[in-house]
Order: structure tokens, then C-alpha cells, then sequence
């Protein structure tokens, strides 16, 4: 078997130094969409150097997403990356992350799981830097094939969507070009920009980054929910739904939870799990306020995008 889940999970975890500048931080804030109106007060947090703050989801894309190719070539690990879907993203934050700084990233593969006809990779990395952590972050590889052996199925968990109104629900368009310049925060696969690549993995035309979805999500979140404050976020995670095209429009739609301690603001019928919530051995966020959200494409008559989406905030 191309994965040895044992050899896998008991392997050394590796650690590389990655840095990022106030750069890096525009240019991603920039490839979420941000800038609109240019001259927003509310968007100048994300594209002036002089105001600038950093949206969590950044951790993601800092030092080009090390932590997981790092987990790909894990010992264990050898594995056709034509089969490889990414189905979930987490990150849990220690601390809100500066506008530059140096950290050791450290990347393990945290889990390996059976599901019939796939296995599912639990890609994990954390970041310190001198002051302390700053992030983890757990990415789900799901690689089509390579389960049956008989191993831990894992967990399974989907949330109902409230049974009620959304608080907010906001539309945020994806650029023609959007794809384009997310990349250059690091993610050169050319199904997001090769239409000709984008055939032969079975789609008409290049789609969108899951994780530029992901972070144009949080960044709709904080700007309608949070009152702009990137620093509230204590935790985020989502799982993959669906695709993405470049020049469609994702209809976001949030319900104000209260924290996983506690009832939702609406009624019990928005709780969750009554649990904190955090991804499989990570640590527990604070207790405070929680939103969940579904992210739809409108232009396909609301296909599914993001699910099971919840960000956890102070």
C-alpha cells in the first residue's frame, strides 16, 4: 500500500524557518478580493501598509503553505498527487498574527484515516516564533484510492444548518482574474490558472483555490460580524463542498451562535455540538461566541462550496 499510516504518524516531525512581510500580507488580502472600494476605510486594513492588520486565514499561505507539502512527502506517504482532493481546512490561533515575522514551522502528518474507497491525510503544522505559537493548522487530504485496509474510519461530523433566518447573509463576487493573483501567494497548481490542465482533470475551465474561498469567507465574517476586528477570530475551520469558478458569486450566509459551552442566541435548534469545537487534537479555544456559515455559488442555483464552516471568536 502506497500509504503506511503507522510509518506515517510515528514519523520525526519536520521543521523549516519561514518568514512573511507586509507584502505578503497585501498581496493575499488582495487575492481574497480586498480593495473594494479602494479608498474604504474598512479596506484599507487590508491593502495600506500603514493600517494594515492580518486576517487569520493568512496562516494558510505564510511561508507558501510549507506545512503541507511537507506532510505529502512525509515518510509513509507515497501517493499519485492527481488523486489528491483537499476536503477541510482548520487553523486555531494562539495569538493574532503580526504583519511580519520569522517562525519555525513544524509539520507532521497528525493522523491517517480509512474511508472505503479513500484515505484521508490529517496534514498538521504549527508555528512559533520567539514570543511563542502562533497558529496550528490541519489540513484534510483526502487521496481518492488508497483506502480499504481496514484502518480507524475516523471522525464523521456534519453540522445542521439552523433552523432559522441567517443573521447576515453577503454576496462577494470572485474576479475574473482572482485565481490569478491568489496564486501568487504560493499555490502554482496549474489547475487554477492552465485551462488546457483544467480539461484533463475533468473540468471546463480552471476553478478557484478552495482555500481563497476559505479566506474570503472569514474576511466577510469579520467585516459583517466581528466589526472588522481579525483579532476576535480564536478558531476557524470548514470543509470543501464543492468548486469554485472564477467570475461566479459566493453567497455567504451566518448565523451568530453563542460559544461551545453554551446555547445559540437563536434558540436551541442553532447548536452545534455543545462541545468547544476545536479540530481533533488541537487545543480548545476560549470560550465566547461562535458563527456558523454556508457558502453557495449563485450563479449554479446555490451549489454547495463550503459546509460544516464555524468560526469561534471572543
Amino acid at each position: 500500500m502506497p500509504i503506511d499510516a503507522a510509518k506515517a504518524v510515528a514519523a520525526e516531525p519536520r521543521s523549516a524557518e519561514i518568514g512573511w512581510d507586509h507584502k505578503d500580507v497585501q498581496l493575499y488580502h488582495l487575492g481574497l478580493g480586498a480593495g473594494v472600494p479602494a479608498t474604504d476605510p474598512d479596506e484599507l486594513r487590508y491593502t495600506l501598509e500603514s493600517r494594515l492588520h492580518v486576517l487569520p486565514s493568512f496562516a494558510t499561505v505564510a511561508g507558501a503553505g510549507m506545512g503541507v507539502v511537507g506532510g505529502l512527502s512525509a515518510p509513509g506517504i507515497d501517493i499519485d498527487l492527481a488523486a489528491v482532493l483537499h476536503g477541510g481546512q482548520s487553523i486555531t490561533l494562539h495569538r493574532p498574527l503580526p504583519v511580519s515575522g520569522r517562525a519555525v514551522s513544524t509539520s507532521r502528518v497528525a493522523a491517517v484515516y480509512d474511508k472505503g474507497k479513500a484515505a484521508v491525510l490529517v496534514l498538521r503544522s504549527e508555528a512559533a516564533d520567539d514570543d511563542g505559537p502562533l497558529w496550528t493548522s490541519d489540513a484534510q487530504i483526502f487521496v481518492r484510492g488508497e483506502g480499504g485496509w481496514g484502518g480507524d474510519r475516523g471522525p464523521s461530523e456534519r453540522l445542521d444548518v439552523p433552523a432559522r433566518e441567517p443573521d447576515a447573509t453577503v454576496e462577494r463576487p470572485v474576479r475574473e482574474d482572482q485565481a490569478l493573483l491568489y496564486r501568487l501567494s504560493g499555490d502554482w497548481n496549474p489547475l487554477h490558472a492552465d485551462p488546457e490542465f483544467a480539461k484533463l482533470a475533468g473540468f471546463d475551465r480552471p476553478i478557484l483555490h478552495g482555500l481563497c474561498s476559505y479566506g474570503m469567507t472569514l474576511k466577510a465574517a469579520v467585516d459583517t460580524l466581528l466589526g472588522g476586528d481579525v483579532t476576535r477570530v480564536r478558531a476557524y475551520r470548514t470543509r470543501f463542498a464543492g468548486i469554485v469558478f472564477p467570475g461566479e458569486t459566493l453567497r455567504i450566509r451566518m448565523w451568530r451562535l453563542a460559544g461551545p459551552d453554551g446555547g445559540p442566541d437563536g434558540g436551541p435548534e442553532g447548536q452545534v455540538d455543545g462541545r468547544n469545537g476545536a479540530p481533533d487534537g488541537q487545543a480548545d479555544v476560549p470560550a465566547g461566541g461562535r458563527i456558523q456559515i454556508t457558502v453557495t455559488a449563485v450563479e449554479r442555483d446555490d451549489a454547495p462550496v463550503l459546509a460544516d464552516t464555524v468560526v469561534d471568536h471572543s
